[in-house]
Formats: C-alpha cells, structure tokens, sequence
C-alpha cells in the first residue's frame, strides 16, 4: 500500500472512531453484534413506509452499508415493519413500540426555546410514547423521561434551526 493509500485508510480509522454512534432501527441488537450480523440486503429500509433507514455511510468503516436513521431527515415513526424482514437476526423481532431502544433524547437548555422563556412544545405534542416518554415540568420546558425510546420525532419537529432536543444511539443495547 502507497502513502496515499496509508493516509486514506488512516483518515477513514479515525472517522469512524469520531463518528457519533450510529442510531439504529428498532430492535437493533448491540453495536458490534448488530455490525456483524447484518448482511447489508436493504430489506428493512425497503420495507419501511417512511424511508426512515438509509444505509450507514463510508464514515461508519466496516459498518457501512449497514442501516441508520437520521432523524432530523427522516425519524422512526416505530411502524415495527423493520424487525420481522431481518433475515439475519441483527433485529430482533419486537411489536410493542414502547421496548423499542434505538437512544434517548437529550435537551439542550442553552437553545431549546421553552428554556429561553419561549412558549414551545412541539417535541411534547408529537411524541408518539407521550407522557410515557416527554413530559412538561412547571415550568413548561421539556422533560425527556424513562420511556423514551430514540426515536428522533421531536428532533424532527424541533423549530430551532439545530435542534434543541436530540437523539443519543444507544451503545451496547443499552440506553447512552
């Protein structure tokens, strides 16, 4: 391998160790089993009515190809349409929306507009889990809670120009 070849490969190593982890569709087992078990055969994206999954790109090394969702693009709209087409197991088969754990969304009070005294709830109204997942304190500023599954809804709907409210991947199956 030439010095060109050598500094690319290096470029990507360090890209994907810098790369934030990828969020994952529902069901998805834990990063380095997930990465291994797929196969790369697109059912899971063909199959989603949203187009939510899109495959990982080069950033992702050996990951890539591998499926993501971006949510300030796309969210999941947990339809679970994804986990039962997986013919390799790096998804396992679950229908209840709510054991779904893709991440857990994080608020950040130096933007989120309800934290600057702007009346805001628009990650609250569309939360598909509600009050199992985002609540409103006393305050009326975003509260992310236990049930929150990763979804990346209220990153979507954010109306911040970058989003107030976004979605940590879980690693290792569990929540970030």
């Amino acid at each position: 391998m030439g010095a060109k070849g050598m500094r690319s490969s290096r470029l990507a190593w360090l890209r994907a160790l810098f790369a934030a982890p990828p969020l994952r569709p529902p069901g998805a087992r834990p990063e380095r089993e997930f990465a291994a078990l797929c196969i790369r055969c697109g059912r899971c994206g063909a199959v989603c009515p949203y187009r939510s999954l899109v495959p990982a790109g080069w950033e992702y090394g050996s990951a890539a190809g591998t499926p993501v969702v971006i949510p300030r693009s796309v969210p999941c709209y947990l339809c679970m349409e994804c986990p039962p087409v997986c013919p390799s197991g790096a998804l396992d088969p679950i229908t209840d929306k709510r054991a779904v754990r893709m991440g857990f969304a994080e608020v950040n009070p130096d933007t989120c507009y309800a934290f600057l005294g702007i009346l805001c709830r628009t990650c609250v109204d569309e939360c598909p889990l509600g009050e199992a997942a985002l609540i409103q304190d006393g305050q009326l500023r975003p509260v992310v809670l236990e049930g929150c599954v990763g979804c990346g809804i209220c990153e979507k709907v954010c109306p911040t120009l970058e989003p107030a409210i976004v979605v940590r991947a879980a690693t290792g199956g569990v929540r970030p």
